[in-house]
Order: C-alpha cells, then sequence, then structure tokens
C-alpha cells in the first residue's frame, strides 16, 4: 500500500484561490484605511503648523511669521517629522511673507498614500481638494459642502 505524503496538485490550487480570495477582500480595506491615517495626520499637522506659525509670530518672529518647516522644527514649535518636509505618507511645504503664510500637504503618491490635498494659512481654516493637486484659499474647507471665497 502506498503512503500518501504531501498535497496534490488541486489541493494546492484550491489553496491559492482561497486565499487570493481573501487578499481581493483584505488588501483593499486594508489600504484605504492607510489613506484614511495617512489624512488624519495631514489634518493635525497642517493644524500645528498653523499654530506654530502663530507662537513664532508672537515670540521670535518679531509680529513675522516664517516661511521654513525647519526653522519652526528648531524653535521647538512644530513636529520633527513634518519639519522634514515629508511625513505620513505626505509632503509639507510653507510660503508667505511676514505678514502671511500659507501651509499646504499633498500626498507623496496621490491616490496611495492619499488622496486629498491640504491647505491653510493665517485664518485657521483647513481646506482640501480631491483633486491630484494642491488646495487653495478657494478649496472646500473642512466639515463644508461648498466652496467659500
Amino acid at each position: 500500500m502506498r503512503n500518501k505524503k504531501g498535497f496534490s496538485v488541486m489541493e494546492l490550487l484550491i489553496s491559492v484561490a482561497v486565499i487570493s480570495v481573501i487578499s481581493a477582500l483584505v488588501v483593499p480595506t486594508f489600504l484605504q484605511s492607510k489613506i484614511a491615517a495617512n489624512e488624519a495626520l495631514a489634518i493635525r499637522a497642517v493644524g500645528n503648523v498653523v499654530a506654530s506659525q502663530i507662537s513664532y509670530s508672537m515670540t521670535m518672529g518679531s509680529g513675522s511669521y516664517t516661511t521654513d518647516l525647519k526653522a519652526l522644527q528648531k524653535a521647538g514649535l512644530n513636529e520633527d517629522l513634518v519639519g522634514s518636509g515629508i511625513s505620513g505618507g505626505y509632503v509639507f511645504s510653507i510660503s508667505g511673507s511676514h505678514s502671511e503664510f500659507k501651509v499646504q500637504a499633498r500626498p507623496l503618491v496621490f491616490g496611495s498614500t492619499g488622496t486629498r490635498s491640504f491647505y491653510s494659512d493665517q485664518t485657521g481654516i483647513i481646506r482640501y481638494t480631491e483633486t491630484d493637486g494642491m488646495a487653495t484659499s478657494s478649496s472646500l474647507a473642512l466639515n463644508q459642502n461648498e466652496k467659500t471665497d
């Protein structure tokens, strides 16, 4: 009598099919969760940069804002990760002048690390766009359904 050892080809094919079906169901959910986490981090970071800019202006900037994320980091007003310009799948930048600033966060890879770009300025209103581009002062405000001008 022959002793059976191992799996038959049919058993292996069925196992591969089952694993493929499970992967097809789980991977998209995981990616959506990762994008949601990245976006939540980006929103929080944009808000932190706004608060840091206000603190910088009142303490070290003599009433002026900075256009350098590293200056906020060196002053101890901003997170180390955002100070590098890249954090949680997003690229952060600030620009402006002594009396105004803009902070922007866009996905490092649109559709993979995030599906929304974010913007804020000295008003503190965080805005977003769901297109592959930069959010602006005329983009939708978070928790609003239409553009504000």
